[in-house]
């Protein structure tokens, strides 16, 4: 084996519970293991990347990951960690968010190896499809107990009054339908372990003894804590919502930038759990870091190797160009070399006005297109003046002369952004 597993998510902080007997089992043998993905949305988002990288690692260590996406599971919903019913989704709308999760899950997995621990995607639909509800109730629900059931966690909650209506049969079923996934991957191919979030732990170990009492095999556990930022709010979620890994829900810039972001106690613990980089590098940059906080080393090294692994080279060099451009010093050439999405990403927010292409086509001097509809300055008085005292650009060439002629070329031949001191921006959009 590469390295040891268990040890590997210890050290990064990715351990929370462990079944007795998994490290023996993960050292003995290649292990083939498995971890659900709920499929409510066309796109992941960085609250599923824990999840993720614990399979990354398990192929890293030379085991064999299989994720399950629950596409019949889905259409369910799990009462962990939740206090009210989840919506149900169609057949149509799963297949496509399976479709798209398939795609995104490439980028951290080794699917198309030749090797034996190749990366594999099932989905419990497949064999949850045909399957009646007096077939289930009688080969799988005798085995497990309505006392076991009620025992768990995630179900005595939602019995002692934190949700306002209780729950239904349907959720109650859940972790019988979660036990049966463990059970016929472990059945047809020799999937021995499981792995989740610690609000995971009941489902996953009913699935466990369904395999002890059904198949009179030994099945095997692993969690990872759930990941809280430091001021105790939930990890991955910003005032925009989640941050997701579909560049059209959130584009690479804010990914970028949500991670560049981070506070400095979770840039330690992030780049632990989100890279693959060594111990040996991580103590370094940490080191580097606490001895010049203000450089923000971690949190740049953090937010280049997750958006890179995400949304590849070429997308990260645009976000941080775009980032240079926003907060450091850059050049017209950086400006224009920015994609439409990346242009907008960065300057979402800021005032923007539109003007048809023969207006500004008649417009005379740089006081008038500064000035136009008020945009950048109410007069064309305070236009002249802050022209003159060089506070003035356009596409970040500082403008000299008021009554010069316009001269400049078009952003993606469609925008102008001008700026007036050094924190004010502004977009106008010339339309054809």
């Amino acid at each position: 084996m590469a390295k040891n597993f268990v040890e590997e998510v210890s050290w990064r902080g990715m351990l929370h519970d462990v079944m007795p007997g998994t490290e023996e089992q993960l050292n003995k043998e290649l292990t083939a293991g498995y971890l659900g993905i709920d499929p409510t949305a066309d796109s992941l988002h960085i609250g599923h990347l824990v999840g993720v990288m614990l399979l990354k690692h398990f192929q890293e260590a030379g085991h064999k990951p299989y994720a399950l996406v629950g596409g019949a599971t889905g259409m369910i919903g799990d009462p962990s960690g939740k206090s009210e019913e989840r919506n149900l989704l169609t057949e149509e709308i799963l297949q496509h968010n399976v479709n798209s999760i398939k795609n995104q899950l490439a980028k951290f997995l080794d699917f198309d190896s030749d090797t034996d621990n190749a990366a594999v995607l099932v989905n419990n639909y497949d064999w949850m499809k045909n399957f009646s509800f007096l077939d289930f109730a009688r080969d799988i629900g005798k085995h497990i107990t309505v006392n076991y059931m009620m025992s768990k966690d995630s179900v005595k909650k939602r019995l002692t009054g934190e949700a306002r209506d209780g729950m239904s049969f349907t959720e109650f079923t859940y972790q019988l339908l979660q036990g049966y996934d463990f059970l016929h991957l472990y059945n047809h191919e020799n999937v021995k372990l499981q792995m989740g979030g610690s609000d995971q732990w009941g489902n996953i170990t009913t699935g466990t003894e369904l395999i002890r009492r059904k198949a009179q095999g030994e099945a095997f556990a692993i969690t990872c804590p759930l990941l809280l930022k430091s001021d105790g709010t939930k990890f991955g979620k910003t005032e925009g919502g989640a941050v997701w890994l579909d560049p059209k829900r959130t584009s690479p810039y804010a990914f970028y930038q949500f991670w560049l972001n981070v506070a400095d106690d979770d840039a330690k613990k992030n780049i632990k759990i989100f890279t693959t980089l060594d111990k040996a590098t991580i103590d370094e940059l940490i080191a580097q870091h606490e001895e010049a906080p203000h450089t923000r080393i971690l949190q740049k090294r953090l937010a280049e190797e997750v958006t890179r692994m995400v949304h590849g080279q070429d997308e990260l060099d645009m976000a941080i160009k775009a980032t240079g451009i926003l907060f450091g010093k850059s050049t017209t050439e950086d400006l224009a070399s920015l994609n439409e999405d990346t242009l907008l990403a960065v300057f979402e927010g800021v005032p923007q006005a539109e003007i048809s292409k023969a207006d500004f086509e008649a417009i005379e001097n740089y006081t008038d297109l500064v000035s136009y509809e008020g945009l950048v300055f109410p007069s064309k008085g305070e236009a002249r003046k802050m022209i003159k005292g060089g506070g003035v650009s356009i596409n970040k060439n500082k403008i000299a002369d008021p009554n010069g002629a316009v001269e400049v070329s078009l952003l993606q031949d469609k925008y102008l952004l001008m700026q007036r001191g050094k924190k004010n921006y502004y977009l106008l959009k010339v339309n054809a």
